[in-house]
């Protein structure tokens, strides 16, 4: 199997839901769909994150008169269902079910459109970029679809290649039983990215706490406790 790797990135103000993401940092969300067709699409998405901001993001994905989020001008038509399947303190799961598809220019569609059916999607969003990873049997018409998508962008939507090569790590986010606290996971990523893991460390936990403007002891508990439910869902996924 091959995969196809891009971005887009949105300007404040070109979509509603990527705005929420955009006016708050701390939220991010993971999803997975599957273009059954050109005319029917399904999406479950997982948004974790503050929960003002988990709020406002709900409203924006269950409003019912959302439908596929056309990279274009030409809006999407088709009919649409949106459902809240779980809730928790930290995050929320989302399930859309768009059929009767037509007119649309969304990135799953247009996908559809070039590529060999059975087509599924991995996408994540934070700040401003939404992250496609799309699962493909072969990349012969990958070229037709970058060519598409990138002469199909409306002002304020800027598309980034990132590559197209053999599939790995897949089903490794939404699929995974390990739901770590935005809070702690901020200070995870931080530490990842500034090489606290590596050998030998690259950075203190006191240059951890200074760039968060955090206490140190803050920054130990939440290391802590996110490595420990990490290790703890490892064990038992493994069992």
């Amino acid at each position: 199997m091959r995969e196809f790797v891009f971005s887009v990135t949105y300007d404040p103000g070109a979509d509603p839901v990527m705005d929420v993401f955009i006016e708050h940092p701390d939220l991010r969300s993971e999803a997975f769909l599957c273009c059954l067709t050109e005319e029917r699409l399904w999406r479950l998405e997982r948004v974790v994150g503050p929960q003002a901001a988990l709020d406002e993001a709900e409203v924006r994905l269950l409003d019912p008169d959302r439908g596929c989020a056309s990279v274009s001008e030409r809006p999407c038509e088709g009919d649409r269902y949106h459902d809240r399947i779980d809730a928790t303190g930290g995050s929320r799961v989302f399930y859309t079910y768009v059929h009767d598809i037509a007119r649309c220019d969304a990135v799953p569609v247009l996908a559809s459109r070039y590529l060999p059916g059975g087509l599924v999607f991995e996408t994540t969003r934070r700040e401003g970029e939404q992250h496609w990873r799309i699962l493909v049997r072969d990349d012969e018409r990958v070229g037709l679809l970058y060519d598409t998508l990138h002469g199909k962008l409306r002002d304020g939507l800027t598309f980034e290649f990132d590559h197209v090569g053999d599939a790995t790590t897949w089903a490794t986010g939404l699929l995974a039983s390990v739901s770590v606290p935005p809070e702690q996971q901020t200070v995870l990523e931080v530490a990842a990215e500034r090489g606290y893991y590596e050998t030998p460390r690259e950075v203190t936990l006191d240059e951890i706490a200074d760039e968060l403007d955090l206490p140190r002891s803050t920054v130990s508990y939440r290391l802590r406790r996110a490595e420990s439910q990490l290790v703890d869902g490892f064990l038992t996924d493994g069992l």
